[in-house]
């Protein structure tokens, strides 16, 4: 390919997945590949397809922006494996052909000076890194309060996108309360009964399994509070609220 044809790719991610590596996104997927928006919330059921939806944005800013950034940030080191695990396996694909200099099991530079780095999530391993185009952060709603705060500066100079995944665990921390802002993100939120590959048999089998409240919370991407919670979220806040019920006698 050449000309036209690698800047039709360049331009669309969706085009790129199907030529290059003969991967077809589903329809939400495709959606989130052609966003042009700075900051995504994707709020999705597991095995739903959202680490392969942010592995395929991640290489194609890598392949196609010559000299960038992107960041990885998962909650632990195992974590960060898997999600460069799909990276690198998009990257070795036959149809593909881009040059490196460096590859290890969590970060792959290109000869055209970009680079993909997977990283643990502790403040210590992230606090170096600065001028980021792409920062994904996996697992969102495992990420502490205090990290994530501490990583969005490195999007301040590079205007860098940022592209958070994660299923609820529970109705807390800044990944809840980003989704339930007034904030300009864009949000996505895929239960796994939209995902074509997941058989309708199994869904039934693993609400049966494990409970309503972890099958609500798994696989219909509800924000619950904890089942060991004395009080619901809700009642806790009225005691704060401004508003005063009056009784009448």
């Amino acid at each position: 390919m050449g000309g036209a044809a690698d800047l039709a790719l360049a331009l669309d991610p969706v085009a790129w997945a199907r030529a290059a590596l003969a991967f077809e996104p589903d329809a939400w997927q495709a959606q989130v590949l052609r966003s042009a928006s700075r900051r995504i919330l994707l709020n999705c059921a597991r095995q739903t397809g959202k680490s392969t939806v942010t592995a395929l944005m991640a290489l194609h800013m890598a392949i196609y922006r010559p000299g960038s950034l992107v960041l990885l940030l998962s909650p632990t080191l195992r974590q960060s494996s898997e999600l460069f695990k799909r990276v690198a396996d998009f990257y070795r694909h036959p149809a593909e052909a881009v040059p490196s200099q460096a590859e290890s099991a969590l970060r792959l530079e290109l000869a055209s000076g970009s680079r993909i780095i997977s990283l643990p999530g502790k403040e210590g391993t992230v606090r170096g890194y600065s001028g980021v185009d792409l920062l994904v952060v996996d697992e969102a709603a495992r990420v502490a309060d205090e990290l994530y705060y501490s990583v969005r500066p490195m999007l301040a100079v590079s205007n860098g996108r940022l592209v958070a995944l994660s299923t609820p665990f529970g109705a807390r921390g800044w990944w809840y309360e980003a989704w339930h802002s007034p904030a300009a993100w864009e949000r996505y939120e895929i239960p796994a009964t939209q995902c074509p590959r997941i058989r309708p048999e199994f869904l039934e089998e693993e609400r049966r399994a494990l409970g309503e409240w972890w099958y609500r919370q798994e696989y219909m991407c509800e924000f619950l509070d904890a089942e060991t919670a004395a009080f619901r979220r809700e009642d806790v806040l009225r005691l704060w609220s401004d508003e005063v019920e009056t009784w009448q006698l």
